[in-house]
């Protein structure tokens, strides 16, 4: 299974059609799509705290452009804050940052995708896991 997780740049840029990036991360997301009707198993994920970061409220009507994407939350239990915790600790980035290394941590995916518009954050914070972090 791959896994695709986005950052708060991501999200943001998914969100407002008239981002510079809007195209970029939508070009990511319709891979995704191809893989899913090919029968691949395919996961695109949004931890909760970069969707509080990024401002992100699926109740918005505002919200509709990106709330139409098959896009999964994953909380901030306390076992994920416990990780990042950690990750803020070791690292001294963002809450949202340090969520996304916590999920990452805890995917069950051969492979996972960053798309984020700091690589070396993604890299440091999801450490010791292996990803692909792909600068939008």
């Amino acid at each position: 299974m791959r896994a695709i997780v986005l950052d708060n740049e991501a999200v943001q840029a998914l969100s407002e059609p008239d981002h510079p990036k809007h195209r970029i991360v939508l070009a990511h997301l319709a891979a995704v799509a191809a893989r899913r009707r090919k029968g691949r198993a395919v996961t695109a994920v949004v931890p909760t705290g970069v969707r509080i970061e990024a401002g992100w409220d699926r109740s918005n009507p505002a919200a509709a452009t990106i709330n139409r994407f098959r896009l999964v939350d994953d909380a901030l239990d306390t076992p994920a804050a416990d990780a990042a915790a950690g990750i803020v600790s070791r690292t001294g980035v963002s809450v949202a940052d340090a969520h996304v290394g916590s999920v990452v941590g805890r995917l069950v995916a051969d492979e996972v995708v960053v798309l984020t518009s700091d690589p070396d954050d993604m890299v440091r914070v999801c450490t010791p896991r292996a990803i692909t972090a792909i600068r939008i």
